[in-house]
Formats: structure tokens, sequence, C-alpha cells
């Protein structure tokens, strides 16, 4: 396990109270991609992504002090769900010399989505963020610490990426950037997420995200599955060097209001991931036939129109479409006419830029 929080010695005294802590945590979409880790959790490039605003978890804690062994039940949208349970307790157990007391307690955990689990949307990130957050906050509810906000924030991203590697940008609004990447702003670190500081040109402030429902099945290839493809991946170092231009071009990009240059770069980011998928050993084609006319439609549509309007994709078939204000209900029209006929069941999503977790009560 890390030292980096380490908390070893650390119990509760016998006159603990039993309580209840709740928060809601948004997932992300990348627009540069991690692909390929090391060690706990650690990315082999910096990634850059923007949280989302209607697509979070809602995750509750109630614990209070064992009188024997703990007991320990989880629940998903109100019932016992054995396959996801299994990871939350690893998970939990894996934090034990960062929160060695958790062993004192019993625990019941609650939690749920605001959208299909298998929507394409991060449900890793926003799930492993919410529960993150519930963790520190008992931390501080239990020790003072950590007491500064940035700390705290921090300490959740750090816990949340031992999770799913995502969940460590879904701690924070706007746009956040997790991994080493001093050529773009010198604050980051591979071991947390952290804001991006630079200042956002009014064209990426609010970006809408229509989320369209190719395929509503279950992930064909899991995230761990696709970063340890890229060990012995041909094109790895290739990789890591496109990712580092990638970031240093957005970044500018988003300062600048450079909208063809921001474009350039995402859908670029989209199309690396699946040309590396498919160029894997054993190989992936995670798109599905719906997905690549949408993707044809989508620069049709830009080439005649000129309106800011670009995609991306997860290791998955479903399509993430990016607007902005200027010209939306001209975009959406398009959308409704175009593309939704080529979603499942005509499924979309629309959804905009959030502004990170809130605690609830």
């Amino acid at each position: 396990m890390n030292d980096y929080y380490e908390n070893p010695g650390l119990v509760l005294p016998e006159n603990f109270p039993h309580g209840e802590v709740k928060w809601k945590s948004p997932s992300n979409i990348a627009l540069v991609k991690y692909w390929g880790k090391y060690g706990p959790q650690l990315p082999k490039n910096a990634s850059l992504s923007m949280c989302l605003s209607e697509s979070f978890t809602e995750t509750s804690i109630h614990y209070k002090l064992s009188k024997g062994e703990p007991q320990r039940d989880f629940f998903f949208e109100g019932k016992a769900n054995d396959a996801f349970a299994k990871r939350i307790w690893k998970f939990i157990d894996s934090l034990d010399s960062i929160y060695p007391y958790l062993g004192q307690l019993d625990l019941q955990i609650f939690t749920q989505n605001s959208f299909p689990h298998s929507a394409g949307i991060a449900s890793s990130a926003s799930a492993m963020g919410a529960l993150a957050l519930c963790l520190v906050d008992m931390e501080r509810s239990f020790f003072s610490s950590p007491k500064k906000d940035e700390d705290f924030v921090h300490k959740a991203s750090y816990v949340a990426r031992l999770g799913s590697g995502s969940a460590s940008r879904s701690v924070y609004g706007g746009y956040a950037i997790w991994g080493a990447s001093k050529s773009v702003q010198e604050n980051t670190d591979n071991k947390f997420a952290v804001p991006f500081s630079g200042k956002i040109a009014p064209a990426f402030e609010n970006l809408s995200d229509a989320i369209l429902m190719v395929d509503n099945g279950q992930k064909e290839v899991s995230s761990s599955l696709g970063h340890s493809l890229m060990e012995g991946h041909p094109y790895a170092d290739d990789r890591l060097a496109q990712a580092d231009r990638n970031m240093n071009d957005l970044s500018k990009a988003m300062v600048s209001g450079d909208k063809e240059s921001f474009i350039k770069v995402v859908e670029a980011e989209a199309l690396s991931l699946h040309a590396l998928m498919m160029a894997s050993d054993p190989w992936f084609i995670l798109m599905k036939p719906e997905t690549l006319k949408i993707l044809q439609l989508v620069k049709k549509y830009r080439a005649q129109t000129g309106h800011f309007l670009c995609f991306t994709l997860d290791a998955g078939p479903n399509v993430h479409l990016l607007y902005g204000k200027e010209n939306e209900l001209e975009v959406i029209k398009f959308i409704e006419k175009d593309l939704k006929p080529l979603c499942h069941h005509h499924q979309i999503i629309y959804d905009t830029m959030g502004s990170g977790p809130e605690k609830l009560k």
C-alpha cells in the first residue's frame, strides 16, 4: 500500500457516536485520454477531462462502532448487488493503511446513479468519487483532518484514484488534469488530480454534452483490460508522445478560444483510443456501424455549417457530442433529426458541464 496518506495506529474511541455521510459526485468525460497505467493506479500519461452536471452518483455511508464482527451491507439503487458489493468491499479493505479504523465499524453503503449503468458514462468515476468523498469527510469528522479544503479534495482525489483512475478527476467541477504535465501547469501530480488552472475562453466555459446511446449493452472491454493491453503495445511510445503533444495543444486552445484546434485534438484523442484497441493483442473493435455513421454525419454537418460541434468516445460505441451555447438550437435540431434515429431506442442523454461534487444532507 502507498505511504502518501497512511494513518497507522488511528483508532476510534469506545464512546464513538453513530452517524451518516452523503455525497454526490459527477461523472466526467476525458478529452485527452489516459490509456495505460503502472504501479498503484498511476497514469502513464496526463489526461484532461470535463465534469458533467446531470450524470452523477449519490452515495451515503451509515456507520456505527461495531460490537463484534463488523457488519457490512451494500445497496445499489435500493437493492443488494453482490457483484458491485464485492468490488466495493475489496476497495474498502485495500485502504487499511489509510483508514485502519474502518475495521472497527459496521458500515451500510447506499448508492445510486442518475443515469443507466451501461450508458457509456463513466459510472466507476462518479461512484468511486462519491465513495472517496464520503470516506475523507468521515475522517475530517472523526479526527478534524484534513483541515484545509484544498487538502480535502486532494485526498479525496487520491483515494478515488485507487478505486478508479478516472475517478480522481470526478472530485472537481469544470476541467481537471490528472497526471504530471509540468509543461501545461506546475501543480500537476500523478497521485491526485487538480483543477485546470488556465483562464478558460468563453467558447469553452459551459459546453453541452449530448450522449448518443448507440448500444446499451455492457462494456465489451473493461477499463482494467484496456489499460493492460498497452503493456508491450507496438505503438505505446508513440501514444505517450502524442498524448503529451495533445495536452499542450488542447490547453492552449482552451485558453485562446481556438475552436479548430480544440476539435482537432478532442476528436484525434477519441479515434486514437479506438485505433490502439484495434492494434492491440488481442484486438477489439468497439465501434458499431451506427457509431461510424454518426461520426461521418458530424463531420459533414460541421463542414456545411461551420458550427462548433465535436465528438469524443470512451472505450465503447456510444458517442459524446460537445457543443457550445452559440448555435445550440441548430445543433440540437441536427442531433434530433439526423442522429437520433441511429441511437438504440432513439435514446439520447443531454448533459452539460458541471460545477462539481456536493455534500448532501
